[in-house]
């Protein structure tokens, strides 16, 4: 299943449900680090990047996958 297909499933769901899907996700996000050779990937393509915006999000990921949430 692809990720599309899973976030095309999300939208059927109950608010309910999808509220338990976002803390999961959430949840899932905050507890996990990236590896050295994920952060080093991630540091090549803010360096490669000409867009700001995506300079910005890409320096947020490195922050985030290396402290956590």
């Amino acid at each position: 299943m692809t990720a599309t297909a899973v976030i095309e499933e999300i939208k059927q769901l109950p608010r309910a449900e999808q509220s338990r899907v976002l803390h999961f996700a959430f949840e899932l996000a905050r507890e996990r680090q990236l590896s050295g050779e994920e952060l080093a990937g991630l540091a090549q393509r803010m360096a490669d990047a000409n867009d700001p915006a995506e300079k910005k999000r890409l320096r947020e990921e490195i922050h985030r996958g290396f402290y956590g949430e």
